[in-house]
């Protein structure tokens, strides 16, 4: 507790890092004033019917931030850059050049890399916003709207979307932690009062084991999380003597922290967008033309997301595939093993080079395997709990949890690198 508190002490007192925190409050701040602001034209009646009970809008809500709810200037939220980020992670597979720019130019292929990331958002967000108010506007959500206000609303919530991103990159850069994720977890929390509100009016004394071992479930989920989330195995490397400017340093032992769950909460986000991009596409072209084939499909895909054996299902696949994708990705061995090579470091027991790689290779595909199964699996219990309970809001929480645990702990690894940094 005192260790704590000491710390706590520095990050209000140490200036650099006070401004870092005071930053990032800062811009959620302004985030949660933007998406208070409503565009022009909303008959709430309807948009409250329309949203009711609706697992898709209820995902999309977590990626706008909380946004979406109420139709702000800012409801496409940084789902537009998360698709053109996932986007350019996929090209990365079919284009060696893309994936030499990320993995191997250092801060300036990333920084380039994100530009691309950044250029592609446009389009998307221009995409999806024309496609979503097309569609809000045939269910009667939008109503009373003229040619000319309709492109008006188009441009507004397109420009929300870049300047959210925008206030994302600004506080990844001056902030702690990722902007990205820090502005979906703002979104998540913000609407935990009305959450609390709506279950302490609608409690009913009959349903309290029910409430009792949602309760447990959760403590419980949030426990594992943060136990799978810090779980590291460390991998023993060795310095050998080395001669500099006429001085010899003798050998020296530390150690590779090898995580078991590297990519965080990345791929849920991927397997989320991945599952709601053909309901969306869908949806919009549904609204745009009348075409036998675009209702038999959208039919079809929300059949198939209505039948939560089958959604669960696709859904852990698909997180356990992208945990391992977003690891390949971001994890190099052959890269981790030049490196330690040229610093004169070996793991004991195992040849520099191509052998080292290789350990390495095998040692990340063993610990990834496990937190990929750990992930899909707590990212589909929210799901079964559904098919159990028959409370729909039950896999939106699921989600949102692991969002929120995910981004909690980011950040208080950040802040304690910070602070130990200053120690120093």
């Amino acid at each position: 507790m005192q260790k704590f508190l000491h710390k706590l002490k520095i990050i209000f007192t140490e200036p650099a890092i006070r401004n870092r925190v005071l930053f990032v409050l800062g811009a959620l701040v302004i985030f949660r004033m933007l998406a208070a602001i409503p565009i022009p034209g909303i008959d709430v009646a309807v948009l409250e019917q329309f949203f009711s009970n609706n697992q898709f809008l209820g995902l999309l809500n977590i990626f706008s931030g909380g946004g979406l709810a109420n139709l702000s200037i800012v409801m496409l939220g940084v789902g537009p850059f998360i698709t053109a980020s996932i986007i350019m992670q996929l090209l990365t597979v079919m284009s060696s050049k893309l994936k030499s720019l990320y993995t191997e130019e250092g801060e300036a292929g990333r920084a380039k890399f994100t530009q691309y990331s950044r250029m592609l958002t446009l389009p998307l967000a221009i995409l999806q916003g024309f496609g979503f108010l097309t569609l809000l506007k045939s269910q009667g959500v939008l109503s009373g709207l003229s040619s000319f206000e309709f492109v008006v609303n188009v441009i507004l919530i397109v420009a929300g979307s870049m300047l959210l991103m925008w206030i994302g990159e600004m506080v990844t850069e001056y902030g702690v932690g990722n902007g990205v994720s820090i502005i979906i977890f703002a979104g998540i929390v913000a609407s935990l009062p009305a959450t609390a509100s709506q279950l302490f009016f609608s409690y009913d004394g009959s349903q309290l084991p029910m409430y009792v071992g949602f309760t447990m479930v959760a403590i419980g989920i949030i426990y594992a999380v943060v136990v799978m989330t810090e779980a590291e195995r460390p991998v023993p490397v060795t310095y050998a003597k080395q001669s500099r400017g006429g001085s010899t340093y003798g050998s020296s032992s530390s150690y590779l922290p090898m995580r078991l769950n590297q990519a965080g909460v990345i791929p849920i986000i991927f397997a989320l967008s991945i599952l709601l991009f053909p309901q969306m596409v869908l949806n919009i072209l549904s609204a745009v033309v009348e075409k036998p084939w675009v209702n038999q499909a959208n039919e079809i895909i929300t059949n198939f997301l209505n039948n939560q054996w089958a959604y669960g299902g696709i859904y852990f696949v698909l997180v356990f595939l992208f945990t391992f994708f977003y690891t390949a990705v971001t994890f190099d061995p052959d890269a981790v093993s030049k490196n330690l090579q040229r610093s004169g470091g070996f793991i004991p027991g195992i040849r520099p080079g191509a052998h080292t790689s290789e350990y390495l290779g095998g040692l990340v595909t063993r610990l990834t395997l496990v937190g990929a199964t750990f992930l899909g699996f707590v990212a589909v219990l929210p799901v079964g709990m559904q098919i159990a309970t028959g409370v729909t809001a039950l896999a939106i929480g699921g989600t949102a949890v692991l969002i929120v645990v995910s981004v909690v702990l980011d950040l208080i690894r950040r802040l304690d690198a910070q602070v130990s940094m200053r120690e120093y």
